[in-house]
Parts: structure tokens; C-alpha cells; sequence
């Protein structure tokens, strides 16, 4: 609840005789505002978790400099502008920067030789000065505005941020090191094609035997993974939920985790969408992700009226350049106790951040990751968006809370995540090189003794409706799990002790069979020609019984595979693609050619990122009117928000 609900509730009499903060004291004795709005700001705090700085400037009440006068009065101490701030000496330390960017302190050579420390926020000092060294512990604070700050630093310590940023995650469990090693990847792939190749000219038949019941074991392994997520997930649909007891907690701050990278198209929707949470303002911190060479996006977002709880960071150009890179630079950027993740097409349900708040508050601290549904807004654009969405359906709500369901480690999705701020510094963020991050610290977390629990909060997504973009973006995920499973398989004793035996086992199950299924999915459709009555490349060594039998359980698990499609989308929302269902065998062939694409990748270019296009839809991107506005179809704004 904000200022301006509580002013309309007349509630500020109540709440006459309640102590003010003294920055609220030194504000209204500047005529900046008002005893009325100091006390209400102070009812704020008791329910939000945050400064009397961010109520006020989140509410519109205090400027950014009517805040930094107050301060500097308050504690006695010179001001600095951002230019005067950009021109200062900086003080050489050891200090980690991304400590000295976390906490927007910056040690600097006053114009009399003295050290002083810039800070915008003197909570945030205090909170560093016990770290300090012992030099800087007792130096004089002068204020100065808090991202201009971030920024000096960020300049000064420019290619070390950058290296850290590259290399947060321990090298153990990171695919950093493959880098170097490109010559020999390729003479081993050669080696081993060429080996491949010549036992198949010599050994035609027993080669095609050994990968056709490889597919059929995998298959097997798959569908029965399938069918325990599918009845774990119904019978806790049935299950109520427990009820919520004790008394409520202070809301806590939140970061949301935006990366763009030439996202011109869809930069206005993507703020109006933010707009709607209904998350008190002063509590939430966006920001923005940018690179440094993307100019395009930049200019876009210069050009828009941003919120003050809406900041771009700018990531300094270097390699890889990866999602989960930009994240590790910005995360020190962050002032929230909760990262969350949101891609740029991303249309958040209203409330979900204080769902996700109030359930981070009740489940233990080994609950380190929150992973909300993800959905597409565009099904109805052609058949490939209908069997994305059934696609993406079956796997957020049917699949992936059915194996954590079952006590297994579940690969996390690439947004709508939210992680314990202090657990994801812990693990050291996300590995840079990585390009399914998301796949892979679902499974550090694991590794490390945390859980990932499901809740029941939906965010729409424009789903990949051509061809082309389509297995260019599933063969970056199909590369990622290639790369996350032969990272984590360095040690499989170690990872088995840190896993245990139920996830170290659902992990084999689930990327083995995943990744099999795919490759050797050609090896899986010859069945039809036995069940066609047609001859199989297998009929001259097995009995017909038998391969009539591999092409019954085919069949049959195809059938599975339609019935848990269906299932998914029975709810009132997705009912329509029901009939749809039956088509998704014609849709799995395209997942075979991002694989092999994936594949060459892996050898070739481990590193590389294909980048999905967004805006393809008209829901992703909204619609220019003819008076150069902004008609923001099926955003679903709240009544009476103001558009752009």
C-alpha cells in the first residue's frame, strides 16, 4: 500500500503522534514536504522493508536532491553533483568493487587532501564501514547521487568488473575452460566421425541395432519419468494447500533482472508490462540490462519517460557475450534481497512479485528459487505457436512441478526466477559461458543442498512462431544441456555425493533421455515401417514379433505423449488447443534438426549465443497509432494507468 492510497483512506489522524524518521524531520523542517506525508511515509515502513529515501522519491514526494540537501545537512557533510563526482581523484584500495557497487560508496581525495567516502544512501555506508580497511573506516562521508556513484566505479575498475563478471562461477563447475581447447575438440570429433563412419560401412546392421535400441531404452527411460511427474502433479492438485499463520513480515526489496540486446521493437511494451505490478514501487528496483555496443536499444530507452524504479545498467562489451554475463555485472547493481529475471517480451501477472515475496517468507532458507509458469501470449498466430504453447503447457505445468514433486533437481526456465540474493552471490551468480544458465544453476543449486519449489504464478511469453527462429533458438537450449550435463559428469562421484542418489538418477534420466531422444530420433520414426507393414532396416536379424513389439511401444508412447499434452491444456485457458494435441508428433522433427544444429555448435562454437528475435507478434510489440502514440493491445493495462 502507498502514500497516496493511505492519504485517501484518511488514515494519517490515526497515526498523529507516530515518531518520524529524522531525514522526514529534516525534510519538512526544508519545506520539502509535509508533516502529513512524513507520517505516512513512516506507515509505509512499518509494512515495507526500505528507507524513508525510496517511500518518498518512489511516491513522487522528494526529488533525488531534495533528499541528498536533507542528508548533508543531517550529518554535516559537503555534497557532491554527478559532475563534480565524475572529475574527483579516486583512492586506489584492495576492496572487491563489486562490494564498493553493491553498497554505492566510493573512496575519493578531497579538494584538501583529505580521504572522504561518496555515498547517496548513509545506511548503506554504515552497513560497509566494519569492512573496511582500517584507513578508510573513520574517513568523512560526503554525499552525492547514489548511480552517478555506481557509475565513477564501474569506470574506475572497468576491466576488472568485466573479468569478474566473465569468471564469477568456481571454474569447477563452469564450461569456461573449453575455450582453449578448440583444435583438439575438433580432432577428436573427426576422430571420432571417422571411427563412427567406419563401423557403419563395416557393420551396417549391428550399428543401426545398437543406436534403434538405445532410442527404445531412452524411450522407455523417458515416458516412465513422464508418467511419475504426471501422477505426482494430479495427486497434488488435489491437495490444499496449507494455510498461511503468524503475523505478516515487512515486504522485502526486490530486483528484477531485465537483459535486452536489440530490443527496439518491443522497449515500450516491455515498460508498460513493468508498470502493471502492482508491487509497492518503493520497493522494487528494475534494471534494465544493456550492452555497451547495442546503441539501437539505448536510443530507444533515452527516449522514454523511465519510472525511478527503472534504471539501465550498461554491460562493458567483452567475451562471451552472453545473457548470464550481462546478469554477473549487474547483479552487484542490484539493492534487492530478491534477484528475479525477466525477459524482454515478458508479461508478468500483476501480482506475481508479492506472491513471490510473501513465499520466499514462509519456506525455509534451503528454498533458494522460486520458478513461477511460463506461458505464451500468441497461440492463436499458426501451428507452431499452438505447439509451443502445449509444448511449454506440458512441461510448467504438468512436468517440471511433478519432478520437484518427486524430490528431484528440476533444469529452471530462463525467466520468471527468483533467487535468495545472498545464495545466488554464494554460488557466484551464473556461468558466463553457459547458454542454458538457467538449466545449469538449477542444478547448482542442487548441488549445494537448496530446492527449487514451483508456485503457481503465470508469466506470458511471446512464443517463436517461424521455423527458422525457432530451431535456432532450441538448438541454444539443446547446446546448453549438452554443456550442463558434461560439466557437471567432470566428477560423477562428486556429484553424486552432493546430489544423492534419487537426483543424481533423475538427472541421468532426464538429460540422457532428453538429449538421446532427439539425436536419435530418425532411429525411433523407422518404426513406421513395420507398422506399416513395410520392410526395417532391422528385418533380416530380428524375429517380426520383436520388431512389431518396438514399434507397439513407439506407438504407445506416442499416444502417452498426446495424453499428457491434452491433460495440460484441458484448464479453461488452454481447452482450445486440445484438439491441437495430436499434431505435436509433426512438431518433434524440428526438435532432431536443432539438435544436430546444436550439436556442430557444441564442437565448433560452445560459446556462441543465437539470439532469439522478439516482436514477431503483435501482442510482443503493441501497435504505432497515427498520432505517433503507442496502442498497446493485449498489455491488459490496469484501469487508469496512463500509457506512454
Amino acid at each position: 500500500m502507498g502514500i497516496s492510497e493511505l492519504r485517501h483512506m484518511g488514515a494519517t489522524g490515526a497515526y498523529t503522534r507516530m515518531p518520524i524518521n529524522p531525514l522526514g524531520q529534516e525534510l519538512i523542517r526544508a519545506g520539502a514536504i509535509t508533516r502529513s506525508d512524513a507520517t505516512l511515509a513512516e506507515m509505509v515502513r512499518r509494512h515495507c522493508d526500505t528507507s524513508l529515501d525510496r517511500i518518498l522519491q518512489a511516491e513522487g514526494l522528494a526529488s533525488e536532491e531534495d533528499l541528498l540537501a536533507a542528508h548533508a545537512r543531517r550529518l554535516s557533510s559537503n555534497r557532491m553533483t554527478a559532475e563534480e563526482l565524475a572529475t574527483a581523484e579516486t583512492v586506489a584500495t584492495e576492496i572487491d568493487p563489486r562490494k564498493l557497487v553493491k553498497h554505492g560508496v566510493l573512496p575519493l581525495t578531497s579538494v584538501s587532501g583529505a580521504v572522504v567516502l561518496a555515498t547517496g544512501r548513509p545506511e548503506s555506508l554504515w552497513a560497509l564501514r566494519p569492512s573496511l580497511p582500517k584507513s578508510l573506516r573513520r574517513a568523512a562521508a560526503v554525499v552525492a547521487p547514489r548511480h552517478a556513484i555506481q557509475d565513477r566505479i564501474a569506470l574506475e575498475h572497468r576491466d576488472r568488473l568485466r573479468e569478474m563478471a566473465e569468471a564469477r562461477v568456481p571454474e569447477i563447475e563452469s564450461c569456461r575452460t573449453w575455450g582453449g581447447g578448440f583444435g583438439r575438440r575438433v580432432r577428436l570429433t573427426v576422430v571420432a566421425l571417422a571411427g563412427i563412419a567406419a563401423l557403419s560401412l563395416a557393420f551396417p546392421v549391428a550399428v543401426f541395432a545398437v543406436l534403434a535400441f538405445w532410442a527404445c531404452f531412452t524411450l522407455v527411460v523417458s515416458a516412465g519419468l513422464k508418467i511419475a511427474a504426471f501422477v505426482a502433479q494430479s495427486a497434488a492438485k488435489t491437495t490444499p494447500p496449507s494455510p498461511v499463520s503468524g503475523p505478516m513480515q515487512p515486504l522485502p526489496k526486490v530486483s528484477i533482472l531485465v537483459p535486452l540486446f536489440r530490443e527496439t521493437e518491443i522497449a515500450h511494451a516491455l515498460i508498460a508490462r513493468l508498470s502493471r505490478l502492482t508491487y509497492p514501487k518503493c520497493l522494487l528496483d528494475v534494471i534494465l540490462v544493456l550492452e555497451e555496443e547495442d546503441a539501437l536499444t539505448r536510443q530507444t530507452l533515452a527516449g522514454i519517460d523511465l519510472p525511478t524504479w527503472v534504471r539501465p545498467v550498461i554491460v562493458p562489451d567483452g567475451k562471451p557475450r552472453t545473457k548470464p554475463r550481462a546478469m554477473n555485472y549487474a547483479l552487484d547493481f542490484c539493492e534487492g534481497d530478491i534477484i528475479g529475471i525477466f525477459d524482454a517480451e515478458d508479461a508478468p501477472e500483476a501480482d506475481q512479485i508479492t506472491i513471490v515475496a510473501r513465499r520466499f517468507q514462509q519456506v525455509p532458507r534451503k528454498v533458494a528459487c522460486l520458478q513461477g509458469i511460463l506461458d505464451y501470449y500468441n497461440p492463436a498466430q499458426n501451428w507452431l505457436a499452438r505447439c509451443f504453447t502445449i509444448e511449454y503447457a506440458t512441461w510448467f505445468r504438468t512436468l517440471m512441478p511433478g519432478m520437484a514433486r518427486l524430490g528431484l533437481a528440476i533444469p529452471l526456465g530462463g525467466t520468471t526466477l527468483y533467487f535468495r540474493r545472498d545464495v545466488l552471490e554464494e554460488l557466484g551468480g551464473w556461468d558466463a559461458h553457459n547458454v542454458t544458465e538457467d538449466a545449469d544453476l538449477g542444478f547448482r543449486l542442487a548441488r549445494h543442498g537448496y530446492r527449487t519449489e514451483m508456485i503457481a504464478t503465470v508469466t506470458e511469453e511471446e512464443a517463436n512462431c517461424r521455423i527458422w527462429p525457432w530451431i535456432k533458438q532450441r538448438s541454444r537450449w539443446l547446446k546448453g544441456y549438452m554443456t550442463t550435463y558434461l560439466v557437471h559428469m567432470r566428477q560423477p562421484g562428486l556429484l553424486y555425493a552432493q546430489l544423492g542418489p534419487r537426483k543424481f538418477w533423475g538427472f541421468q534420466a532426464h538429460f540422457v533421455s532428453a538429449l538421446s531422444q532427439f539425436l536419435l530420433a530418425p532411429f525411433l520414426w523407422s518404426f513406421w515401417l513395420v507398422l506399416f507393414g513395410l520392410p526395417h532396416p532391422l528385418t533380416p536379424v530380428l524375429p517380426h514379433a520383436m520388431l512389431v513389439g518396438l514399434g507397439s511401444l513407439f506407438l504407445m508412447v506416442e499416444v502417452l505423449n498426446i495424453c499428457i499434452h491434452m491433460a495440460s491444456v484441458a484448464g479453461a485457458r488452454h481447452r482450445h488447443l486440445m484438439a491441437w494435441a495430436p499434431t505435436m508428433h509433426f512438431y518433434a522433427p524440428l526438435g532432431a534438426v536443432a539438435a544436430y544444429k546444436a550439436l556442430y555448435e557444441l564442437i565448433l562454437k560452445p560459446f556462441f549465443w543465437d539470439k532469439t528475435v522478439h516482436g514477431l507478434s503483435v501482442a510482443a510489440r503493441g501497435q504505432r497509432t497515427s498520432d505517433g502514440g503507442f496502442d498497446l493491445t493485449g498489455i491488459k493495462l490496469e484501469p487508469g494507468h496512463k500509457s506512454l
